[in-house]
């Protein structure tokens, strides 16, 4: 093959180039020029065919030839990378100054909202907030609790089990007991959290809920401390007109034991379609601190006394709110959550 056919081959592969638009096009170059079976290629397959004399001057002349097409390859390739990289990046600009979207912004979950509010109130009383673990061992959410295994009150509590002795908590009194075990007297706490129990789902009754517990130990504690406290809760929740009334109860773990009643946040004590014309709502449990889990605590019941309460935060919020179905707080809907 002559010099002219090799500088054809290079004429035609730096016009085809030239004429690429993108990196796919320039490889298609390469493969039918450089190739396996490209013409550059299928020319140095021919040199075995020459006298030996005319050889190494034929291979220099292709190799000459394969130079030249792949720095123009190259210089291209770049070429045409630089564009496209160029062209992504102008497509992918963001104008800093265009008005970006309203990001929407969140609000408390109206059980935080009440939380944190009797929070406030019990904090400003001399109350402390304590935590425990939601996986409770039956020995502090039960036995220290005064309900030992096979007592009566255990059928109250449909309870999550894991094994005999490890279940989900089914109220949070076992944070009362954690405490009393590891603080002295004299004890003044609050234990907000979840609770569980097997319960079926419908607009007022959930397998997941919220209680909040309050405690008091020390030396003189009485049935009217109690009872003030309370009173004075009330009173900051609903307002200075808010009533309270004690009603004889029973709990295992208070002696004696009171459900409390608070004049009807809707009506004022009137009656209405929320208390079911009574003019009161049943909102918690209280009582005096059970002699037997003074002692199983190790708290001398002779020279200490307190009292405990627990109320239903679900509850309390949904009177707050008029919130006629519980499941409305556990749905995660915006549009219920947004007005919040």
């Amino acid at each position: 093959m002559s010099d002219n056919n090799l500088k054809t081959i290079e004429t035609a592969a730096l016009e085809a180039l030239a004429a690429c638009t993108d990196s796919a096009s320039v490889e298609k170059v390469r493969v039918s020029v450089l190739g396996k079976k490209g013409e550059l290629t299928l020319v140095m397959r021919t040199m075995g065919q020459l006298p030996k004399e005319e050889r190494p001057a034929f291979g220099q002349m292709v190799n000459d030839t394969r130079r030249v097409i792949e720095n123009a390859l190259e210089e291209r390739l770049n070429a045409l990378r630089a564009a496209e990289q160029a062209a992504r990046l102008e497509a992918e600009r963001i104008d800093v100054t265009e008005p970006a979207a309203e990001i929407a912004q969140g609000s408390l979950h109206p059980l935080t909202i009440v939380q944190e509010m009797l929070e406030d109130i019990f904090i400003s009383l001399g109350f402390s907030v304590a935590d425990g673990p939601e996986v409770e061992l039956d020995h502090y959410n039960f036995e220290l609790m005064n309900i030992p295994k096979e007592h009566p009150a255990r059928d109250m509590q449909d309870s999550f089990y894991f094994s005999p002795n490890l279940l989900l908590r089914t109220h949070t009194s076992p944070v009362q007991a954690r405490y009393m075990t590891t603080h002295e007297p004299p004890i003044r706490i609050i234990c907000p959290g979840r609770v569980y129990r097997c319960d079926e789902v419908d607009a007022t009754h959930s397998p997941v809920f919220h209680q909040m517990e309050g405690l008091v130990i020390d030396k003189g504690i009485r049935m009217s401390d109690l009872k003030g406290t309370l009173d004075e809760f009330a009173k900051r929740l609903y307002g200075p007109e808010t009533k309270t009334r004690f009603r004889p109860s029973f709990f295992p773990f208070t002696e004696p034991s009171a459900e409390v009643d608070l004049t009807c946040a809707m009506c004022g004590g009137k009656g209405c379609r929320v208390c079911k014309g009574t003019g009161w709502i049943e909102v918690l449990g209280c009582g005096m601190v059970h002699p037997n889990v003074l002692r199983a605590c190790g708290i001398d019941p002779e020279v200490y006394s307190g009292f405990a309460f627990g109320l239903g935060l679900d509850r309390i919020t949904t009177i707050k709110y008029g919130i006629s179905d519980l499941r409305l707080m556990y749905e995660n809907d915006t549009r219920f959550l947004s007005q919040f």
